[in-house]
């Protein structure tokens, strides 16, 4: 049977004392933290065990980044390959270690092609993973072209940064988290979830929707906190999403990726104005 979880650790925050300076006095106080701990995921199969990724992310919806990882990396196609996710519970693991560990077990009987994890990732909260997927990689993938609509009004943009903010809990306590949010193409909120590293969250957010059983994502739109690189348009690419906005910035192959396999990709999204790099038939604006 199919395990997951989709709530956040009560580690997914740290208690600190900080000093606070303001003009010429000083007081300490206590704040929060967001917490930053490695999380080792292992791919487990019937003749094999083998560790694919050791990255820095905030605990919560450990098994969704697993699963997400997995999906963006091309190694699943869809969840009934999972045959079960879960912590390490081996006697030679510290009991604390074991929630850094994430055990993801494919069903007997199938044929999974691990040669693109003959190596180990190592992803950091920063950059996602290093020396990754190029542009000419995602076409030999066979990553088809995302279908046309659905249109989406700019006023409907307008208002997801707001609607992000307002569901990012742990942010609100730290101050430190990049999030990935899921709407519909009203502007609906349908999932969020947040992480120390953009790329996570993104994982994240496409693992919750992979376990319940939700791919693709057709019709909805994502909304990214920061920038949006070419791992954010990869795992968004193979999820089916045919919209993804940002807070900040592309990277120039993010937009590559956006006008190559038909993503609309918003940037610069703050107030009632933003750029459209690709895909500028999805948005639509009120006539005048």
């Amino acid at each position: 049977m199919l395990q997951k979880s989709g709530k956040a650790r009560s580690g997914s925050k740290t208690k600190t004392r900080v000093r606070v300076v303001e003009g010429n006095r000083a007081r300490v106080k206590s704040d929060h933290l967001a917490t930053e701990e490695p999380m080792e995921i292992r791919l487990v199969t019937s003749d094999k065990r083998q560790t694919v990724a050791i990255t820095m992310r905030t605990p919560g919806a450990d098994f969704e980044l697993a699963a997400g990882f997995l999906y963006g990396e091309g190694i699943i196609s869809s969840r009934d390959e999972i045959e079960r996710i879960s912590y390490c519970v081996n006697a030679d693991v510290d009991a604390e270690q074991r929630y850094n560990i994430v055990n993801v077990e494919l069903r007997a009987g199938r044929e999974y092609d691990l040669r693109s994890l003959d190596r180990h990732f190592y992803t950091t909260s920063a950059c996602g993973v290093c020396g990754k997927e190029s542009l000419e990689q995602l076409e030999l993938r066979g990553c088809p072209v995302v279908p046309p609509g659905p249109e989406v009004s700019a006023e409907t943009i307008y208002s997801l940064p707001g609607k992000l903010r307002e569901a990012q809990g742990l942010f609100e306590a730290t101050g430190g988290l990049h999030a990935a949010a899921l709407f519909d193409a009203e502007g609906d909120l349908i999932a969020v979830r947040e992480d120390v590293g953009r790329h996570n969250a993104t994982d994240k957010l496409v693992g919750w929707a992979l376990l319940e059983g939700g791919l693709p994502l057709s019709d909805h739109v994502v909304m990214v906190s920061g920038r949006s690189s070419f791992e954010i348009l990869q795992k968004c690419l193979n999820a089916g999403v045919p919209v993804v906005c940002a807070i900040s910035a592309p990277s120039s192959l993010a937009v590559d990726v956006a006008r190559r396999f038909g993503i609309t990709l918003v940037g610069f999204l703050r107030g009632e104005r933003f750029n459209v790099y690709a895909g500028k038939e999805r948005v639509k604006l009120q006539e005048t």
